[in-house]
């Protein structure tokens, strides 16, 4: 197995580096408005801009028979994004920027173990180990302390 180059380290770091500052962004910004909901869609549409500018930049529109292969599964992922950014706005300045990180992370790993475990929806299969189940309770482990404090 290739090295694998360094960016591709970095690049989900920093993306998760961010997650707690979008967190704060859009909570402030649901207080701003008075809405959780229409902050999510705010904060949806500026990253549907942008992405929609950088794909026709990069001149990467699908065809419309690429569209049509699609199963309906394919297209939760932004109702997923969505709860996600609902979510963040609504309990991220009600419990925390650490807290709230925590509990996302514990529940990141909990389903990243069961798709790897599995191989589910096209991720390669690993499967469940002791180390993975202990990393997995250190960090619930993690929550318990900052909860304490």
């Amino acid at each position: 197995m290739p090295a694998m180059p360094w960016w591709l380290l970095v690049l989900p770091l920093l993306a998760g580096a961010l997650m707690p500052l979008q967190a704060g962004i859009n909570g402030q910004l649901a207080k701003h408005l008075s809405s959780v909901l229409a902050a999510a869609l705010i904060s949806f549409l500026v990253g549907s801009l942008a992405l929609l500018c950088l794909t026709l930049w990069q001149r990467e529109l699908p065809s419309l028979a690429a569209f049509k292969g699609l199963s309906w599964w394919h297209w939760s992922g932004g109702l997923l994004g969505a709860f996600f950014i609902a979510t963040a706005a609504f309990a991220g300045p009600r419990v925390g920027a650490l807290l709230f990180m925590a509990l996302v992370i514990a529940g990141q790993l909990t389903v990243a173990m069961l798709l790897d475990h599995y191989g589910w929806v096209g991720f390669r299969e690993s499967p469940i180990s002791l180390g993975k189940i202990g990393g997995l309770i250190l960090i619930i482990g993690g929550i318990w302390l900052i909860r304490r404090s």
